[in-house]
């Protein structure tokens, strides 16, 4: 298979097309002002090929921060593209949707992925996508876009996911989530006076969750939302620790982005060598594979700001070229098959 990044920094989607001949599917990832404009564009150059997209910055070797970006997978590619509507009420009501794009991809394990693009209520939504892919053993990567929007084959959506099956005919495919946190010593927590549905933690041990927070890390009210990008909380989740980052304070309660349910256990994570764990996955990946067609990822907006502030950003997505033909969203929020994470990095690979 063949992945072409096609890019324009000043949102010229026929720039960012020039080069795509003959795609199976596209990825569009745009900017709040022109994405409208450039779904039907798009849908326009293009007619009938599968098709999903959402607000948010891309890239390959450079960052496209506020033009648009173009992923399109041919030669040896098969693959169908669809929605599920109203998420936040009831996303189960069109799984048959899914289920026969499933069956008609005739996927497996070991040659197929979904990858998806959320307007929101990723939780939920992995659950039900998930309970159709898990019987086929599908994995499933992909993120949050921006502004509530996404789009499917030319048109647009809201309160939606937006999903591409994508069987490579070919070669394997593979998931990938890198977690570039660690526990912090034994800071171990209930939590409780929780808001689900907008994603509040109330208290942590029966104590107000802001003080907590700032009682162990020495902090400011006001240095809070930024800490986060060393300190954010991690729930267990079996053997994996899915990553909780803090959006804001609200009195003595912290806002995530996304949600922390009564009697969950948390705990306190602590950034690592990133440097070294970026090296660790890229190392993992080749010994995983020989031949790397290509590499689509979804980073999450805080470590795109944390690599930014630390000037790596660059340098990372140098290293992650080197694997091949790699490219991606910087979303919201990331998915890995049923999980919805804050502040990783997942990822497929193409054989």
């Amino acid at each position: 298979m063949r992945q072409i990044f096609g890019k324009s920094h000043n949102g010229n989607l026929k720039e960012a097309v020039r080069g795509i001949s003959n795609p199976q599917l596209l990825m569009l990832m745009s900017n709040s002002d022109q994405f409208e404009a450039h779904v039907k564009e798009l849908e326009e150059i293009f007619p009938g090929v599968p098709s999903i997209g959402c607000i948010g910055m891309s890239y390959d070797t450079k960052i496209v921060e506020k033009g648009v970006g173009v992923v399109a997978f041919s030669d040896g590619v098969s693959a169908v593209a669809n929605v599920l509507e109203k998420v936040s009420v009831m996303p189960v009501r069109y799984i048959e949707r899914l289920e026969k794009d499933v069956n008609s991809i005739r996927g497996s394990h070991n040659d197929t992925v979904c990858i998806d693009f959320c307007s929101g209520n990723d939780a939920c939504v992995l659950t039900t996508i998930y309970s159709v892919l898990k019987r086929r053993d599908i994995s499933l990567v992909g993120g949050t876009g921006d502004a509530g929007k996404v789009s499917a084959n030319g048109r647009i959506y809201e309160d939606a996911v937006a999903y591409a099956l994508v069987k490579n005919q070919g070669g394997r495919v593979k998931a990938y989530k890198e977690n570039i946190y660690h526990q912090m010593r034994n800071h171990r927590f209930i939590a409780s006076q929780t808001d689900k549905a907008n994603y509040v933690i109330g208290a942590l041990n029966g104590k107000p969750a802001r003080q907590v927070y700032q009682d162990i890390l020495h902090v400011t009210e006001q240095e809070i939302t930024t800490r986060t990008f060393q300190n954010p909380f991690g729930k267990l989740n079996g053997d994996d620790t899915c990553i909780v980052s803090i959006k804001e304070v609200k009195g003595d309660a912290l806002t995530c982005f996304r949600q922390v349910n009564d009697s969950d256990v948390l705990v306190l994570l602590e950034l690592g060598d990133y440097r070294a764990i970026v090296n660790d996955t890229i190392r993992t990946i080749k010994q995983d594979f020989s031949r790397v067609s290509a590499v689509f990822s979804v980073n999450c907006l805080f470590r795109y700001l944390l690599f930014t502030q630390n000037n790596y950003m660059q340098e990372y997505l140098n290293e992650m070229g080197r694997l091949g033909n790699h490219a991606g969203l910087v979303g919201y929020g990331e998915h890995y098959n049923n999980r919805f994470v804050n502040q990783s990095m997942t990822c497929v690979v193409f054989e």
